[in-house]
């Protein structure tokens, strides 16, 4: 994976399922994942934008899911928070006289997006409450 933004945005919702409801802090959650709450709450603001989370502001405030753990798809979750393909992208322009360089890139292409959909295809099949019986 390219980033770190799935595994953040499923160790939020895994907590905010964990909370039963009960509104979760920015600051709980950082700690819980070590690391700056300003993360989590840039990853929250993108949850909340697909629908998985749900927050009230203020003194006392938190965050709790947006929907039940059984109606969380976990390739949902994945493609809301990708930036860019799953091995990435290739940054230089191969030689086009030769006859591997003209065709890498689009064959790495095709081999980078097979990856891609296994993946989500495996995603797909589970939700946060399987993901989540894995602490119980």
């Amino acid at each position: 994976m390219n980033n770190s933004r799935f595994p953040i945005s499923l160790h939020i919702l895994t907590l905010l399922d964990d909370a039963k409801g009960t509104l979760v802090s920015s600051e709980y959650l950082a700690g819980s994942i070590n690391i700056n709450p300003v993360l989590v709450r840039k990853e929250i603001m993108n949850l909340r934008k697909h629908g998985f989370v749900d927050s009230k502001e203020g003194k006392g405030g938190g965050s709790f899911l947006a929907k039940s753990a059984a109606n969380i798809n976990l390739g949902e979750v994945y493609k809301a928070v990708r930036d860019n393909t799953f091995l990435g992208q290739s940054k230089n322009e191969p030689n086009p006289k030769c006859p591997i360089g003209k065709q890498i890139n689009q064959h790495l292409n095709t081999l980078y997006s097979d990856a891609e959909n296994a993946l989500l295809e495996n995603l797909s099949k589970q939700t946060l409450a399987d993901f989540a019986l894995k602490f119980k």
